[in-house]
């Protein structure tokens, strides 16, 4: 059969590749194996991305290596000032400088400190409940050394702290679960809300809803309120008969 010699010459021809394009391809598939080994190395050991690509990437590049592999940076924004919110009464800023210095040497929050002396005592150094409960945080004695005075502030607050970081730890850092631990004992953190003592499920209420308040920077608080009316009054106007300040705080209660 004879071939018809129009059809042969419309058959497509075979391209021939230039050595230096097949050099190229394979240089750039051996950089591409490079890169990816220094990722994957780095990675597994650890270090930063660009230390390992340093010689690659060029000198001006490689000062990059400062930063810790792929985690950010610590922020480098100013940390505000520990400060007390407004909301709590009168014998509770008298201890306002107390607070945050006792905050800042035990790591806590002033206005949680603040919420515990709040309802334990409303500011009242000497204050003592009916359990034995002493000072402004109302301690049991139990919680004290031998030589240590369970009166003295500096000391109450030493221990309170101590206890209340315990619940804090405890409870994953909330707030609310620490100041129940505070009133009911450590256990009743990993217990259920209805296996509460009464008196632990008021304090829950009254210390997370203050706290939240105060921690907001509310300028007042409904629950701080309520819970004055609630009865809290009273041991207010005793904290600040020992205090000495009821009729400057009788002033400053009339302008909220």
């Amino acid at each position: 059969m004879k071939t018809d010699k129009k059809l042969k010459n419309k058959a497509p021809r075979r391209s021939r590749r230039h050595p230096r394009a097949i050099w190229l391809e394979i240089l750039f598939f051996i950089a591409m194996a490079v890169f990816g080994f220094a990722v994957v190395s780095s990675l597994w050991a650890g270090e930063s991305v660009i230390v390992r690509l340093a010689p690659f990437l060029g000198e001006g590049r490689a000062e990059e290596s400062k930063a810790p592999g792929l985690y950010e940076a610590l922020s480098r924004r100013p940390v505000p000032e520990p400060e007390l919110s407004p909301i709590f009464t009168p014998s509770v800023q008298y201890w306002r400088e107390e607070l945050i210095k006792w905050g800042v040497k035990y790591g806590l929050d002033p206005n949680l400190l603040a919420t515990v002396m709040q309802i334990e005592s409303c500011g009242n150094p000497e204050a003592r409940s009916g359990a034995g409960a002493m000072g402004l945080f109302q301690v049991m004695p139990f919680h004290f050394e031998d030589d240590e005075e369970p009166y003295d502030p500096d000391t109450n607050a030493l221990r309170s702290a101590a206890y209340l970081a315990q619940g804090l730890e405890r409870s994953g850092g909330h707030a609310g679960l620490a100041l129940a631990g505070y009133n009911g004992g450590l256990g009743v953190i990993s217990r259920n809300y209805e296996s509460w003592p009464t008196e632990t499920q008021r304090y829950y209420r009254w210390g997370s809803g203050i706290y939240r308040e105060a921690s907001a920077g509310w300028e007042s608080s409904p629950t701080l309120d309520a819970w004055l009316a609630a009865g809290g009054r009273s041991l207010c106007d005793r904290a600040e008969e020992v205090l000495g300040i009821a009729d400057t705080a009788s002033r400053g209660e009339e302008g909220r």
